[in-house]
């Protein structure tokens, strides 16, 4: 129970530094035309400007956060809870933007509190078999690394939404599987095994996949519509986490009764509400990249 506790306690400062994180680095690159979401130009825009490396920061001291949750619970427990992440957000970004919440914020904020609150009481998870198998491991490393590669490939040739949508199914599928990979390198670490940690290739995969994730994160907040974009990546991470924890890790939750009944009502709960907030919250990111860019244009016919 105590573990259970530690791990909500860590995934929800998790999920405040990845809220500040995401609501920093979405306007340190606002001036940036969408079109150039995926290209150099975002790169060399992001390394120069130091709003960016500080919502990095933050994101990074988010995932400490996400990976002490995970030496306390399963994949199965602390995903979910990092939904919560919006919540934080939207009070943020209106505070940045200089506007009030609206009332309708506030109730799909509060149905996203309670669905989750709910589903932490209900997620009573066992613990799974963290010694995976090196043929599971290329199996799953396969497909999803087919899956993110076709998501790029097939973005570049996209505009506007559709873009932003693939960019983002990538990049839920890179963080949902540096969730699993980070639950089996921490289970390791719980267990005082150092030499096996360092020497595990796991560990370096989080790395490289964590970097790579980051920067094309950011380029789907900018590729086109982060009314679709974000809400995608909220959901669609915890999904994949969670899914690959019960398949390669073997996680599975102890519910009975009409618990399985109440665990996917507050799930699709948590889902619309998420994709409720998400889109308004994207809808006023965007009023304000199209005012950004009229003054841009605005100036550059005065000079």
């Amino acid at each position: 129970m105590l573990g259970n506790s530690l791990a909500v306690l860590f995934a929800l400062c998790a999920a405040v530094f990845a809220a500040i994180g995401i609501v920093v680095r979405q306007r340190a690159t606002m001036d940036v035309p969408p079109a150039k979401g995926v290209s150099t130009v975002m790169l060399r825009t992001l390394l120069r400007r130091q709003l960016w490396w500080a919502g990095t920061a933050s994101a990074v001291a988010g995932y400490g956060f996400q990976a002490l949750a995970l030496v306390f619970g399963s994949l199965l427990l602390v995903q979910p809870v990092l939904v919560s992440a919006l919540l934080f957000a939207l009070p943020m970004s209106a505070h940045l933007a200089h506007r009030r919440v609206t009332r309708g914020e506030w109730l799909w904020a509060s149905l996203l509190t309670a669905a989750l609150t709910v589903f932490v009481l209900l997620a009573r998870s066992s613990t799974g078999n963290y010694s995976v198998s090196v043929t599971t491991s290329v199996i799953v490393a396969v497909v999803c690394a087919a899956v993110v590669l076709l998501c790029v490939l097939s973005a570049t040739r996209s505009t506007d939404g559709r873009r932003a949508v693939l960019l983002a199914v990538a990049v839920a599928v890179m963080f949902g599987v540096v969730a699993v990979l980070t639950k089996i390198v921490m289970h390791m670490v719980a267990e005082g095994s150092v030499l096996a940690t360092l020497t595990t290739p796991a560990l370096y995969l989080v790395v490289i996949l964590g970097v790579a994730g980051t920067l094309l994160q950011q380029s789907a907040f900018h590729a086109g519509s982060l009314q679709t974009s974000v809400p995608t990546m909220l959901v669609l991470e915890p999904v994949v986490a969670v899914v690959l924890g019960a398949i390669v890790l073997g996680e599975t939750l102890s519910i009975t009764g009409w618990e399985p009944v109440v665990l996917v009502l507050s799930i699709g709960a948590m889902i619309a509400s998420t994709i409720a907030l998400g889109r308004d919250e994207g809808a006023y990111e965007e009023t304000l990249e199209a005012e950004i860019e009229a003054e841009m244009k605005a100036k550059a016919v005065t000079d």
